[in-house]
């Protein structure tokens, strides 16, 4: 692309997401990776609701559910017995227009995102690396390596490129957190048994040994995580032949092919700043943890989507600079609450004491049906599963008194007005009536009015008649009035100089 005005380094599931943003917005940009093409390996494999939604707003949704496999049911069994089960299918009925779980293997997905920004004339600089950074002038002086070194200027930088981040690395900022003591293995087998049936997860205990077992790509293909066990004493020589034999003798699972074996340890970090003057880290660069609940990549695609049109409506003048301080306010919160949350979580599924082990065979399989048989626990669930519960009610960009919904929360789905923010831009919402005076303001700014009628539903929704709701491009609430104060509205829209995106794609 001419003059690229953005350097996006790492070009994983994160990455491609902000470069497919920026592209869609018409922002000139590089995306480098210093591997020789994409992922090898399923690695990642959940695509959580909230990810769906961003990914309808892209207008490819439907090819993503096509390529991969929803996930139904998830069994919990003890000593190969079933001993709860719990039905993913309806659980965000109502709450999303995607309320389910999606796998589909990282490796396939970066290919999915890599041929729709080729479809856009945008191709990944493979084998070429970041050796240094440095601000300069107004911009970023950078020197990348392919088959020889270059030095180019980029105004701002997105650091994309994971845990071992160069980007991180050479800003000296720090990445807080530590080790999980245990280590793990990953494999991606074909298999028969019962808990191989029906592409259901299951995940089973058996005194101290956990597996958590997925349908991948194909029938009769399955991934399989759990920790190596304390017998196999050198745990950093273990081969996939003594994990099979080990998995068939403690949880019935005939396992008669291995494609991909590995093992690892897990981190959880989190680093102390996502900005640094013009350079910015997303992904597994600014957060990792455990694999609990499938969170990591789609929290690194949430980053991608928060930055990317921030960025576009900086360098096209279409919003104040201050907006960009937004990023690291929004996400950081967010990410710091979810290493915690899912490191209480993990530490409980594999812990070896004799107390986890007592909960995890009769405490957590019955309270767990039996609180699945009440709709709050669902909704609940499915709120801090599916990252639809991600709020930014502290952002300097929220500002407005909504009730129940707040300026800051993601837009409530109701039937049809997901389908308006395909447009990637500033909205306005009015679920009733929108008064004369503020269409004919809203049409002289540019911006898009959308009014729907009201029922009852909306109300259980949480949104109130007749308020005035601005929608970020993201499909966040920005502001609300819920008298529709038009000098208030204008003043928002003045105080960070927002003006709406004039080249839609």
């Amino acid at each position: 692309m001419m003059n690229p005005q953005i350097l996006i380094v790492g070009a994983g599931p994160t990455g491609l997401v902000m470069a497919y943003n920026l592209a869609r917005h018409n922002i000139p940009f590089r995306i480098i990776d210093r591997s020789d093409g994409p992922g090898q390996a399923s690695r990642a494999m959940a695509i959580l609701p909230r990810t769906l939604e961003f990914y309808q707003q892209f207008g490819f949704v439907d090819e993503v559910i096509d390529h991969g496999i929803k996930m139904e049911d998830v069994y919990v069994r003890v000593k190969n017995k079933i001993k709860a089960k719990v039905h993913l299918g309806s659980l965000g009925e109502g709450l999303s227009p995607f309320p389910f779980v999606l796998t589909f293997p990282q490796d396939d997905h970066e290919r999915f995102l890599l041929e729709k920004l080729k479809n856009l004339g945008i191709e990944v600089e493979w084998k070429t690396e970041l050796l240094s950074l440095a601000e300069h002038g107004e911009g970023v002086k950078t020197l990348l390596k392919a088959q020889q070194e270059e030095t180019a200027y980029f105004k701002y930088i997105c650091g994309c490129d994971g845990a071992h981040s160069t980007v991180r690395k050479q800003m000296k900022i720090e990445f807080k957190g530590e080790k999980y003591k245990q280590h793990f293995y990953v494999m991606d087998v074909e298999g028969s048994g019962e808990m191989m049936k029906n592409q259901k997860i299951s995940i089973s205990f058996s005194n101290e040994e956990f597996l958590i077992c997925m349908p991948v790509r194909s029938k009769g293909t399955y991934r399989m995580i759990g920790i190596i066990p304390s017998a196999f004493g050198d745990q950093n020589d273990v081969k996939a032949e003594n994990i099979h034999a080990f998995l068939q003798q403690t949880f019935g699972a005939q396992v008669e092919g291995i494609n991909w074996f590995s093992t690892y340890h897990i981190h959880h970090r989190v680093a102390s700043r996502f900005r640094q003057g013009r350079t910015f880290l997303s992904g597994d660069a600014a957060h990792i943890h455990s694999p609990a609940g499938g969170q990591g990549m789609n929290t690194g695609i949430g980053d991608a989507i928060n930055l990317s049109w921030k960025l576009a409506a900086v360098l096209q003048h279409k919003a104040a600079l201050s907006i960009l301080d937004t990023y690291e306010e929004e996400r950081l919160p967010f990410a710091e609450l979810l290493v915690n949350t899912t490191d209480r979580a993990f530490k409980r599924m594999v812990a070896r004491d004799k107390t986890s082990q007592f909960f995890r065979k009769h405490i957590f399989p019955p309270v767990l049906s039996f609180l699945f048989r009440f709709p709050y626990p669902r909704y609940k669930a499915f709120t801090i599963l599916s990252q639809i519960r991600i709020k930014y009610r502290n952002s300097n960009l929220s500002s407005g008194q909504g009730t129940k919904v707040q300026s800051g929360d993601r837009l409530p789905y109701v039937e049809g007005n997901f389908e308006y923010l395909q447009s990637l831009n500033w909205q306005i919402h009015v679920y009733g009536t929108a008064a004369e005076k503020l269409k004919k303001s809203m049409q002289e700014r540019g911006f898009s009015l959308h009014e729907f009628s009201w029922n009852p539903y909306l109300k259980k929704a949480g949104l109130q008649k007749d308020a005035l709701y601005v929608i970020r491009p993201d499909g966040y609430i920005g502001f609300i009035s819920s008298e529709q104060r038009i000098d208030l509205l204008h003043q928002y829209l003045n105080t960070h100089k927002i003006l709406p995106f004039t080249n839609e794609y």
